[in-house]
């Protein structure tokens, strides 16, 4: 994981907004053919020839997306951009250009901004994203990133929320719950470090499930993948809100109903294992817990074959008649139906790239 040093504080205020800006822009690259112009004017200018151009924005605010308490600065600003990478990814389509808004309380040194921006410039490096401008204002209210997308696609590889048929497989990549399980033990550190300041967290062991939440992965490998195994999904989303909302999402846009069943649903050794330390359920994690960032999509029944052995992805069930409930197949048979009891962000006090 990133480690963030605090030995220098330098206070905006002795740079201002503008020297903050080009002092941040100083090592900033473009990488992408397509970038004409980054920081530095009024917009930035891109040429994407031939291809759709694709616009997904995000907005995490301190107290609501995340807890800085236990959330190292190089980490959020990772993670800022690849879960906007993975709004691409879900479309078929590859991210190209990034665009960062930050407000920030005076409470912020420039040591911890550049922070924040190394790990912003860490995703684009590996993602290969040029980082193209953005803003900066004052807040009152903690720490606000907003960060703006942009990918491409051509025309006949984008793919929507509501293409998807009766009988069409739903697969997910991956495994599910791991991000929620991560939250629960930063959180439970938090709480017995808050009541005993003198006792260290105890993270030992628990790498795997701190990683998915702290510093995920966008799935930019699965549409090639895909592409590869000659698959072309009819619907796709990303498993941002948890399982049950994210395919919820798929069901209405195709005005369809499902079947997913609780055997079939991937888990990593080490959510099951927390799971009963912690007394969660591992599926109400996978099904609610959401930031896995996993991608979730169907695909025609005669694509069975091409995926059905692939270790990279799970078939968990399958889309059904127009208007039919959406039902989860417990173990024992019965069903019950699937609620939308994700992460809700305007609930927690939704956001979605409407």
């Amino acid at each position: 994981m990133f480690t963030e040093s605090q030995s220098q504080r330098t206070p905006l205020s002795s740079l201002g907004e503008f020297g903050l800006i080009q002092h941040l822009a100083q090592n900033i690259q473009l990488q992408d053919p397509g970038s004409l112009l980054g920081i530095g004017d009024d917009a930035a200018v891109f040429d994407h020839g031939a291809d759709n151009s694709l616009i997904s924005t995000d907005l995490l605010c301190e107290g609501v997306h995340f807890d800085l308490s236990y959330t190292p600065l190089k980490h959020l600003g990772y993670k800022a951009a690849v879960v906007n990478f993975s709004d691409i990814y879900a479309m078929g389509g590859r991210p190209r250009q990034m665009v960062v808004g930050l407000a920030l309380s005076n409470r912020f040194p420039i040591e911890a901004v550049e922070e924040l921006y190394e790990g912003l410039r860490t995703a684009c490096k590996i993602y290969n994203v040029d980082l193209v401008g953005g803003d900066t204002t004052s807040s009152k209210s903690g720490l606000v990133i907003s960060i703006t997308i942009v990918g491409s696609a051509q025309p006949n590889e984008i793919i929507y929320r509501n293409g998807a048929q009766p009988k069409d497989l739903i697969v997910v990549s991956g495994d599910l719950g791991a991000a929620f399980l991560g939250l629960q033990i930063l959180e439970r550190e938090k709480r017995i470090f808050l009541e005993h300041p003198e006792i260290q967290p105890d993270l030992q062991g628990n790498e795997y499930v701190l990683e998915r939440q702290l510093k995920p992965e966008a799935r930019k490998d699965i549409p090639q993948l895909l592409r590869d195994l000659g698959v072309r999904p009819s619907s796709m989303i990303d498993v941002s809100d948890g399982l049950s909302s994210d395919l919820l999402h798929l069901t209405k846009a195709a005005n369809l109903g499902c079947r997913i069943y609780e055997d079939k649903i991937p888990l990593d050794p080490q959510v099951i294992r927390l799971s009963e330390q912690l007394n969660i359920n591992p599926i109400t994690a996978a099904l609610n817990g959401g930031e896995d960032y996993e991608l979730l999509f169907t695909i025609p029944l005669q694509d069975f074959d091409k995926i059905k052995h692939n270790p990279h992805l799970t078939i968990i069930g399958h889309m059904t008649e127009q208007n039919d409930a959406a039902m989860l197949v417990l173990k024992d048979g019965h069903s019950v139906a699937l609620t939308a009891q994700g992460w809700n962000h305007l609930n927690e006090a939704a956001d979605e790239n409407i």
